[in-house]
């Protein structure tokens, strides 16, 4: 059986120290019938640069990890920050 994982615990681990404004961070985890994960940044407008990064490398980053530990608990996981 699939182990267990915290994908918004581990996604606000990762983005917490690269925002200001962490009062305004919400994550939320969704699961759909398939079993798939979808986990949802929202930031202030003036750090989603930040999660954002240089041409996308932070948030593709951020998706890599992510999609990494889910697949180790054998479930697929997307990460989307909202506007």
């Amino acid at each position: 059986m699939a182990e267990s994982v915290d994908f918004s615990g581990l996604v606000r681990t990762l983005v917490e120290p690269l925002i200001e404004d962490v009062e305004q961070l919400s994550i939320e985890e969704s699961v759909d019938d398939q079993g798939n994960a979808l986990v949802e940044i929202r930031v202030a407008d003036d750090d989603a640069g930040k999660v954002i990064g240089r041409q996308g490398r932070v948030i593709k980053a951020i998706r890599t990890v992510v999609r990494a530990a889910g697949s180790r608990a054998g479930q697929h996981v997307d990460v989307e920050l909202v506007d």
